[in-house]
């Protein structure tokens, strides 16, 4: 049956930045579908946490503030959730940050941590959690991209230059991995109602011009990503690979 495709029982899913909004909503999307969880984040992931226990699911947390994590602290982070539950078969790099400033003016401390938790993080938990999924034949990553993978935006340099980065990190890493039945996708969020649009969403004129090129007349919700997340995790998935997939009400064809 094709709906059995989508099911995700047995494996363990790894999802950062899973406090709230899109990582949240990811992880309970995976829970739902049968997927163990464990939780990296820099925070209290415990009510997602408690959430997906409450779904019958095992839950492990881990705490990593991926701004200044090394390498070798990121990989440990992926060899705990392998030993805590005992594999690593999904990975979905959610977390992120956005620092706001004129290109002329960016600030190279903002720039930085943008760049070690956009990029960064994601490389070497993609590393670690790759070679785990290449010995045992079977994987997926799911990247959290952004419109500002095509687009440039407005004051946001660090971010624009990211989320580029992680949309080419994507086609690399599928190259390399699809033999290997390792699957390697990124999920591009068109303009969600979260902490990070805050500010954007603060501003009336700028929120009126963003939801008058929407062609869904609305922000989008966390809810709006699960049916993504969990089909790139998902054997339905399994040809799709290298795809950087938009969901985002239809920013891009407008």
């Amino acid at each position: 049956m094709i709906l059995d495709t989508f099911r995700l029982d047995g494996r363990v899913a790894v999802i950062t930045g899973s406090s709230r909004g899109l990582g949240q909503g990811a992880a309970l999307a995976l829970a739902e579908a049968g997927a163990d969880l464990v939780l990296i984040d820099r925070g209290d992931a415990s009510h997602t946490a408690e959430l997906a226990r409450g779904l019958g699911r095992r839950v492990h947390t881990v705490q990593r503030d991926f701004a200044t994590a090394t390498p070798a602290e990121l990989a440990a982070a992926i060899d705990e959730a392998a030993d805590a539950l005992g594999r690593v078969d999904i990975l979905v790099n959610n977390a992120g940050t956005i620092r706001r400033a004129p290109a002329a003016e960016h600030a190279t401390s903002d720039w930085d941590e943008v760049m070690a938790v956009n990029v960064d993080a994601v490389f070497y938990l993609s590393q670690a959690a790759g070679r785990r999924m290449i010995d045992q034949g079977w994987g997926r990553i799911v990247n959290v991209a952004s419109m500002l993978s095509f687009q440039g935006g407005i004051l946001v340099p660090g971010y624009a230059a990211s989320k580029h980065a992680v949309a080419g990190l994507t086609k690399a890493l599928a190259n390399e991995w699809a033999a290997s039945g390792v699957t390697v996708n990124a999920i591009a969020p068109g303009y969600m109602a979260t902490d990070n649009t805050a500010p954007i969403r603060a501003d009336a004129d700028r929120e009126a011009s963003i939801l008058a090129r929407i062609p869904a007349a609305r922000w989008g919700t966390p809810a709006d990503l699960q049916g993504a997340f969990v089909f790139l995790a998902s054997d339905a998935a399994a040809y799709v690979t290298g795809a950087v997939i938009p969901v985002d009400g239809g920013w891009l064809v407008r």
